[in-house]
């Protein structure tokens, strides 16, 4: 008899655009990356992360080929955030190349998160 894993996915990883990122997969996963990412800190409880999740997603979606857009929960992995001087969220950092290159820290529209992404990109 051969067992074989079952992959354990919920409904909100099927439909989610971004990926999650931990401080393990950090480096692997955005600082190694050969496209830009656009890493957004959050936490379950907080409402504002809450309202731009959703832009978030559809941005993702909509820029899928120029960026990747990724999310660390900052309860559940607190180097990476702390490392970035990450005192408020939601916050957004875009990098490129390794580096981080613009930060937007708190709750805006998502024309402004895409105003925001060109310019950083650019």
């Amino acid at each position: 008899m051969v067992l074989i894993p079952t992959l354990q996915l919920t409904l909100e990883d099927i439909i989610m655009a971004t990926i999650n990122i931990t401080d393990a997969t950090f480096e692997q996963d955005v600082l190694n990356s050969d496209k830009p990412v656009v890493l957004d800190f959050w936490a379950p409880w907080c409402g504002p992360c809450k309202q731009i999740g959703p832009s978030l997603e559809e941005i993702s979606d909509e820029m899928k080929g120029d960026i990747i857009v990724a999310k660390v929960n900052i309860d559940e992995n607190p180097i990476t955030p702390t490392k970035y001087g990450v005192r408020g969220i939601p916050t957004m950092l875009v990098f490129q190349g390794g580096e981080a290159k613009a930060t937007k820290v708190g709750a805006v529209s998502k024309s402004a998160i895409v105003e925001w992404i060109k310019d950083s990109i650019a």
